[in-house]
């Protein structure tokens, strides 16, 4: 095992209020089941000066599907054993079920529920409750692949995953995280906090940045399963020392929850039960990060190093950008060989089988790829690759050939032709899926396009559209429920055999291929 840097990370934990600016944040490093670093830094509330602890709990978010999926292993042993159950909550859903394992994976092919409360007329601050939660993901009438072809994250997952542990063991979810996860871990503070309204010690998470200003998120979500779980910096370095603890035990739930799966066709996967499994300056690393409007969070866990790091922050900052830099510091990692800039990588493509458009362009980093829940900047390889271990990106001629090993996808992308204005009325009206059983409202005027979804949630606010190439619009959603929210959809206009609009096609990363109907004659 490597020493510890301890200079090098005491600098590193210097430097975190100034490289992620907001109100507030935590950060701990354990070493050999000891906590070796812990900082608290900054305000929980601004206006009321209340500064913040490491014993002040925050919303961890998505690192709770990990424990999600130890309680499920600790409680059934296997997965399978809840298979019986799940088709009662996808009654509608056609074809073949994932398994619950498929579930735990992110390799169920349903689309992810938060990004649907968009299309279902949600309001960033609206209300959301538990029972909204299950209506939603009971609609299902189809996934967005066959289960155990690829991964997509999908918060339901998770969700489904808390109700069919509820529903077997006939036992509340909050009692079984208290009894079987939060105790035996040591986490003395840490509990299922479902309600986001509900405000836990004092702590206020913030929108915005230096720029702008930070402003309090308000948030009204009941989440448990895929979220939910409110915990302090102290009690997560115990959940990290506890780790450690266990680590020779082959029954210990983190060796179940980090051991290796597959896809269904047998090659290997990089995410499961909760955890994603990569590769960081060549040490190999588990870890998770959550995110609410307000709050980002990451842990991640070195095992050959026994090294662990917590990062959470009252505002949106890269917490996971801030719990590597630590784990690269304290190992003292080598630095990063100078990026080569791209060239001539301007584009914009689509990628015909999942109707998601991508956007390639130069940058001094190398070439930056939009296509995913975020952009992503992959260092050239040569004159037509750039990529990483997990993705690769080919150009031949007007075709983008994109590998994306951690989704076991293969992308073949042709070029587009990019548009600088299109006329919004020729497809101005109202749609209808009979998938989601939502609509949605398109409107033009004096030369800007815009759209409305409306739904189960009610009427959600009015979207800007731009046009991107001929039948080809994006729609930008930059606030919603959840974080992050989807960012981009994409709009496809689809055509009978006499050009007349019969319909569109939508969807984001998270949620693909929903089908419209209309426009309906007014």
């Amino acid at each position: 095992m490597a020493a510890i840097d301890m200079q090098a990370l005491e600098r590193a934990l210097d430097l975190l209020p100034d490289q992620y600016r907001g109100p507030a944040g935590v950060a701990g490093v354990v070493k050999d089941g000891r906590v070796i670093a812990r900082r608290a830094w900054g305000y929980a509330d601004m206006a009321q000066r209340v500064p913040m602890t490491p014993t002040r709990r925050m919303p961890i978010c998505s690192i709770s599907k990990q424990m999600t999926c130890a309680l499920l292993l600790d409680l059934f042993d296997a997965p399978e054993a809840l298979d019986p159950l799940l088709p009662e909550l996808l009654p509608h859903f056609q074809g073949p079920l994932p398994s619950v394992s498929q579930l735990c994976h992110n390799q169920s092919g349903l689309r992810d529920y938060w990004a649907l409360t968009v299309l279902h007329g949600a309001t960033p601050e609206g209300r959301f409750t538990e029972r909204d939660g299950l209506a939603l993901l009971g609609q299902a009438r189809s996934g967005q692949f066959a289960p155990g072809a690829h991964y997509s994250y999908s918060n339901g997952n998770y969700r489904l995953l808390a109700e069919l542990i509820r529903r077997a063991s006939g036992r509340d979810f909050a009692e079984l995280l208290h009894e079987r996860i939060f105790q035996p871990a040591g986490m003395p503070t840490a509990r299922l906090a479902a309600d986001t309204r509900e405000r836990i010690d004092a702590v206020i998470g913030y929108e915005g940045n230096d720029e702008v200003g930070f402003l309090p998120a308000e948030s009204a979500m009941t989440w448990f399963g895929d979220s939910g779980i409110a915990a302090s910096l102290d009690d997560m370095l115990a959940w990290e020392s506890h780790i450690d603890a266990t680590r020779d035990d082959p029954a210990g739930l983190y060796n179940r929850i980090s051991a290796p799966v597959r896809f269904g066709d047998g090659r290997p996967a990089p995410y499961g039960y909760g955890l994603r499994r990569y590769c960081l300056k060549s040490h190999a690393v588990t870890g998770h990060g959550g995110g609410l409007r307000g709050f980002c969070s990451f842990r991640l866990h070195v095992a050959a190093e026994r090294l662990s790091v917590v990062v959470i922050f009252n505002h949106e900052a890269s917490a996971m950008r801030a719990a590597e830099g630590l784990m690269t510091a304290a190992l003292g990692a080598t630095a990063a060989t100078p990026a080569v800039p791209g060239q001539g990588w301007d584009g914009l493509w689509l990628d015909p089988e999942n109707d998601l458009f991508l956007r390639t362009r130069d940058v001094p980093g190398g070439v930056r790829l939009h296509y995913a829940v975020s952009p992503t900047v992959l260092p050239v390889i040569d004159e037509n690759r750039a990529g990483t271990v997990d993705l690769d990106l080919r150009r031949e001629g007007d075709v983008l050939l994109m590998d994306r090993r951690a989704e076991n996808l293969s992308v073949r992308a042709k070029r587009l032709k990019p548009l600088d204005r299109a006329d919004g009325h020729a497809i101005a009206g109202r749609y209808h899926s009979d998938e989601i059983g939502a609509a949605l409202q398109i409107e033009a005027r004096d030369g800007a396009a815009y759209i409305g979804f409306e739904g189960m949630l009610g009427a959600g606010p009015m979207e800007r559209m731009y046009p991107l190439a001929q039948d080809l619009w994006t729609v930008t959603c930059r606030r919603a429920m959840d974080a992050a929210p989807p960012g981009e959809w994409t709009l496809r206009i689809l055509r009978d055999e006499t050009g007349k609009v019969s319909g569109l096609k939508l969807g984001c990363w998270l949620a693909r291929g929903i089908v419209y109907h209309g426009p309906e004659a007014e």
